[in-house]
């Protein structure tokens, strides 16, 4: 099982605190991968680490097989990187049409058909629903080999969300590296082959599978 998107002993801070205690994190190629845990607990830090939009204090990155810890977000982007953050996903002043276009040509339209009437809308005009499936399908449309996902359902209706996790399951069957941060176990991925990592505090308390996560919690009251 190879690893899409790796830490290696990876410390990282902003200013004085330290967010990440020198974590191992490994995210295997062709499935997805769920990093769970509180605010605060480490997760969003780690996307960004992986990203190249924070840069880690010692240890090193790895995406697909090669050592990236020296490159900034732009130039791993172009080596097929896309990160959808949590906040400031999106530019105000551009119209959801024009942030499509920085993607690429890619079938948007029939992955979220919500956003045809929007096209011309700039994306500061949108509700936060909105906003968030123009900063998905831009990644998206980009076709990237590791995707990064911070809490991606946020503000989505139940029924665009579930379209959504059937589009990331179909990602990783293709043989892309999927990662996403989220306080729970989203249930169309509680099932073997899901990879999670539990964070708590900057350090991985667990690393395993769905399965193994419940005797894991029920082992430990």
């Amino acid at each position: 099982m190879s690893a899409g998107a790796e830490l290696r002993g990876v410390r990282a801070r902003y200013g004085l605190l330290e967010a990440l205690h020198g974590i191992d994190l490994a995210c295997p190629q062709g499935r997805i991968t769920v990093l769970l845990g509180r605010n605060g607990a480490g997760r969003s830090t780690a996307l960004h680490t992986l990203a190249g939009s924070l840069r880690p204090t010692a240890g090193r990155v790895r995406l697909r097989g090669v050592d990236v810890t020296g490159l900034d977000a732009h130039r791993r982007a172009r080596l097929g990187t896309a990160l959808v953050p949590a906040e400031r996903a999106v530019f105000d002043s551009l119209t959801v049409a024009e942030h499509l276009a920085l993607g690429g040509p890619a079938p948007v339209d029939h992955w979220f058909p919500e956003l045809a009437p929007l096209a011309h809308r700039r994306a500061g005009a949108l509700s936060g629903g909105q906003r968030q499936l123009v900063a998905l399908a831009r990644a998206l449309a980009a076709r990237p080999a590791v995707l990064l996902l911070d809490e991606p359902a946020r503000g989505l209706a139940p029924a665009v969300v579930d379209r959504l996790h059937r589009l990331l399951l179909g990602l990783a069957a293709d043989g892309r590296t999927v990662v996403l941060a989220e306080q729970s176990l989203p249930p169309a991925f509680d099932r073997p082959g899901t990879f999670v990592h539990v964070l708590r505090r900057g350090r991985i308390t667990f690393s395993g599978e769905p399965p193994e996560l419940r005797t894991s919690a029920a082992d430990h009251g």
